[in-house]
């Protein structure tokens, strides 16, 4: 079936083209990130995880929230969701790519990274991290390319898949749980410590990686026609309010937590956040902005006449999912090493080669989500003809 993504029209081609001039400059900052070493990123002793692994955190969510189209769909057989799958499934394909790829950049000697599978330490959530990560997309791809090629032979699909997408509904509660526990392990960084960070991930993730489907699907209806149906975008939409909510809740939670006990430590990351701390205060603008795109985001879904209009529609998840990445990536990330656990204040800025490498490595998953979607959406268009 791949076949099926050589043939396109001229705009099909421009983005195709596109998109490799944006993994063509990602590799040659690669490149000269591993000639040079991590010296020329913004991330050092004090702050040793940054826009890698805040694009990362985000991406994994992304990856996990097609969970809420499998689940309707294969368990409670909700029709309306059938050309919405398929999308949710590839998008999570390509999300669960890219997150593996950040990890290989935020490493100094990605050539090592075969070391975690060949001595593997059980104890160590890294490990269960590759596990799961490289499990997930192999489940995803496997049971959409399936199906769909059961489909494009107008036959059932095998037997044998129905236990395959059974299986990737645990697993992808699974990959962002882990993920939640490689920070919330770390004892020292008090803005981790906690044990509402994996269901506050899973919130976040549910509610960010709905709104980033809704938008696939209109962007997909504009440009080839291919209309996953109003009925399964405001469903979703519902989904990724109530998601959006708890996500918030948990929030209030931990500044609750943190300043009604008036334990410093617990305080100081959160302050650093949203009113500085010690003069420093690089991320307040961006922590406030995401409150307002993402409070601003659940009042439009809120709405159900505004939540039935495309432009508020996609205003409201277009902030969502920016609310959410400003939080959940560049706010949980960094505030997590400020201060350090010497009470030490050292802020992080990001540089051109990393802004390049992860150019490049988000035009990887775009190529790979373009080509997954385009012999989907020519599949399903055969077999409607």
């Amino acid at each position: 079936m791949i076949e099926k993504a050589l043939k396109g029209s001229r705009n099909y081609w421009l983005w195709i083209g596109l998109l490799l001039l944006g993994i063509g400059a990602g590799s040659v900052a690669f490149s000269r990130q591993m000639w040079e070493g991590l010296t020329v990123t913004g991330m050092g002793r004090d702050v040793s995880w940054g826009l890698y692994i805040a694009q990362f955190t985000f991406l994994v969510g992304v990856a996990a929230s097609a969970v809420m189209v499998v689940i309707p769909y294969y368990l409670h057989n909700r029709k309306e969701f059938a050309r919405t799958v398929i999308v949710g499934e590839f998008m999570a394909v390509a999300a669960t790519l890219m997150c593996m790829l950040f990890i290989l950049a935020d490493m100094g000697r990605p050539d090592r990274v075969l070391n975690v599978l060949l001595y593997p330490s059980p104890h160590a959530m890294v490990f269960w991290d590759v596990m799961v990560l490289n499990g997930y997309l192999l489940i995803n791809f496997v049971s959409a390319w399936t199906v769909l090629g059961a489909e494009r032979k107008g036959v059932p699909p095998p037997k044998w898949i129905k236990p395959i997408i059974y299986l990737s509904i645990p697993w992808a509660f699974s990959i962002h749980t882990v993920t939640a526990f490689l920070y919330a392990g770390l004892p020292g960084r008090h803005l981790w410590l906690t044990a509402v960070l994996a269901p506050r991930f899973l919130a976040s993730a549910f509610a960010a990686g709905t709104s980033l489907l809704i938008l696939v699907t209109l962007v997909l209806k504009k440009t080839t026609g291919f209309d996953a149906g109003n009925e399964a975008r405001q469903k979703l939409a519902v989904l990724a309010t109530y998601a959006g909510i708890a996500n918030f809740f948990m929030i209030g939670t931990e500044f609750f937590t943190a300043f009604y006990s008036n334990v410093p430590a617990h305080m100081h990351g959160l302050q650093y956040l949203f009113f500085g701390l010690e003069g420093k205060s690089n991320l307040v603008p961006w922590m406030w902005l995401s409150l307002l795109l993402g409070f601003g985001a659940l009042g439009i879904l809120l709405n159900p006449k505004l939540r039935q209009t495309s432009k508020w529609l996609v205003a409201a998840c277009v902030g969502m999912v920016s609310s959410i990445w400003i939080d959940k990536g560049v706010g949980l990330v960094l505030g997590g090493f400020v201060p350090s656990p010497l009470e030490e204040i050292t802020e992080y800025g990001v540089t051109l080669t990393e802004l390049t490498v992860t150019l490049g490595i988000w035009a990887v998953g775009m190529l790979v989500l373009t080509l997954l979607l385009k012999v989907a959406v020519t599949v399903k268009k055969e077999q409607e003809a």
